[in-house]
């Protein structure tokens, strides 16, 4: 089994992931470290990244999924995926599962104010939210709780 983590910066992608990898000894992939050089300059200059930008990214992780599941090897990652078109470059399979880490505005603001040694520039939180289609499919979990509380309604929801 895949398990994608998706939601706007700040949600507790990374902190989720790294937890649930490590409780089920699964490969973790963080997405924000296989962005080209380009992307990470231009989203810590504050500027959005467009489609264009996003697709060798996605083919990037496209090709993570595809290994993995080759190599039939379970793995959690990390990847903002907001729209519906990025998202199909990762659920390709039927044993690639989707979690939706979804907060209000206002608190992962918060958090993106305490945040330090990460690229992406807060500023941009407003036009994640603008750009996030939210997944009718899939589960949905809220960021408010710890990542610890948040990982056990992952794995009970998913049966791990």
């Amino acid at each position: 089994m895949i398990v994608v983590l998706m939601g706007v910066t700040g949600s507790g992608k990374t902190t989720v992931g790294e937890v649930l990898a490590a409780q089920l000894g699964w490969q973790f992939c963080d997405a924000d470290n296989l962005h080209p050089a380009q992307n990470v300059e231009k989203m810590r200059r504050g500027i959005p990244l467009t489609d264009a930008d996003r697709i060798p990214w996605l083919e990037a992780l496209s090709n993570f999924v595809r290994e993995c599941l080759n190599r039939n090897e379970s793995a959690v990652i990390a990847c903002s995926a907001l729209r519906v078109l990025y998202r199909r470059y990762l659920l390709i399979d039927e044993t690639v599962k989707l979690v939706y880490l979804k907060g209000e505005f206002h608190l992962i603001e918060k958090r993106l104010g305490e945040r330090r040694g990460h690229y992406m520039n807060p500023k941009l939180l407003q036009s994640q939210f603008d750009t996030l289609e939210e997944p009718e499919d899939g589960i949905t979990v809220d960021v408010a709780p710890s990542p610890e509380e948040i990982v056990r309604t992952i794995r009970s929801e998913l049966g791990l």
